[in-house]
């Protein structure tokens, strides 16, 4: 059931990083969505390595394919089967791992808990896990832009200590965030976040950053209190990537810093409905959306994987070093954009379909 996630729009993902491929299989899915293949590969194309010398130069094409719960472009309300095969793996970089866990990595924890372990690539609890999620999520963003009218952007804030300036969400599109291949709409930053990752890939090292996200158009209403609170929902989602460390909603750990009466954000008439005048909550109180834009940010590790030689041990607590031949990124964040923003869409996606089966 650890594969598995959502109530009433729920996704399985399958496939290990190395293996015959990977996917998901969606159950939920509203009938007579229109949808094809080409609705789910661009956000893969966003996702996949090899797009710039800021990735990992493993190729893969990451080409979806639409197994089942599809027919003449149109979904069924049966469970929607998608499938990206492997195409570049190279197992034996990992032949190490059959003695030495690799430092910060999975290697230890799955063995110590199955008894057994993919012995290449780190199986499961490798990025490449994430196709299925982002396939899964492209669905999930085009039922909540065509029948909700809500939008979800990401873009790359911080990579290590180079923070992108203050950027106006409200109008960032993902044209513009895609304008530069780190993914950050800041010019001057992006220059830097640029210079600083291909510094540590060069150096055989990593470094992490930050991701930010807002979701655009989301109503009032959408969540459920106390344990499936909306802002607790996506924390457990963006929580679930490989190598975060960190989630915050609104002015997050920033507003411990104020007092309520520079935190609270007052009500004012906006239309036909309330809104706030600021949005420090970040778009939900009470684990409900308050109909103001969401905003929350997630933060990743270095990865894991360098080239460097590290001082570890193996299984049997011998003295080793250990220098990794995976192919990797020296900064995950460009590439966890889109894998932040179909998660979001899953989260918002469920809710949305628990509030209209309320009604």
């Amino acid at each position: 059931m650890s594969s598995s996630f959502g109530t009433l729009f729920r996704v399985a993902t399958f496939g290990e990083s190395h293996g015959v491929g990977v996917g998901a299989v969606v159950d939920g899915c509203p009938a007579n969505v229109e949808l094809c293949e080409a609705d789910i590969q661009e956000q893969l194309d966003r996702r996949r390595p090899g797009q710039s010398d800021l990735t990992t130069p493993r190729q893969e094409a990451d080409r979806v394919t639409i197994l089942s719960g599809v027919e003449r472009g149109r979904t069924l309300g049966t469970p929607i089967g998608l499938l990206v095969r492997n195409q570049d793996q190279r197992p034996g970089d990992y032949g190490e791992m059959d003695a030495v866990p690799r430092p910060s990595h999975a290697d230890y924890t799955y063995q110590v808990k199955y008894g057994v372990a993919a012995r290449s690539g780190g199986g499961r609890a490798s990025a490449r896990e994430t196709i299925g999620r982002v396939a899964a999520g492209a669905i999930a963003e085009k039922v909540l832009r065509e029948r909700f009218g809500v939008e979800i952007v990401a873009w790359v804030s911080s990579v290590g200590a180079v923070e992108a300036a203050a950027v106006e969400a409200g109008a960032l599109t993902r044209a513009m965030v895609d304008a530069s291949p780190v993914r950050c709409p800041d010019a001057a930053a992006a220059g830097e976040m640029t210079a600083l990752i291909r510094e540590v890939r060069d150096a055989k090292d990593s470094i992490g950053g930050v991701v930010s996200c807002v979701c655009r158009g989301v109503p009032a209403g959408w969540g459920e209190p106390v344990f499936d609170k909306l802002e607790a929902k996506l924390a457990q989602a963006m929580l679930s990537l490989p190598a975060t460390k960190g989630f915050e909603i609104g002015s997050g750990f920033a507003g411990t810093r104020l007092r309520g009466s520079q935190h609270n954000d007052p009500f004012v008439k906006r239309g036909d409905r309330l809104g706030t005048a600021t949005n420090r909550a970040g778009g939900v109180l009470g684990g409900i959306s308050s109909g103001e834009s969401l905003l929350f940010r997630v933060a990743f590790k270095p990865v894991a994987t360098i080239g460097q030689p590290q001082a570890t041990v193996d299984l049997a607590g011998n003295p080793v070093e250990l220098a990794a031949k995976g192919r990797h990124d020296p900064c995950v964040v460009p590439r966890a954009v889109p894998i932040v923003e179909t998660m979001a869409a899953l989260v918002l996606l469920d809710l949305a379909l628990r509030q209209q089966a309320r009604c």
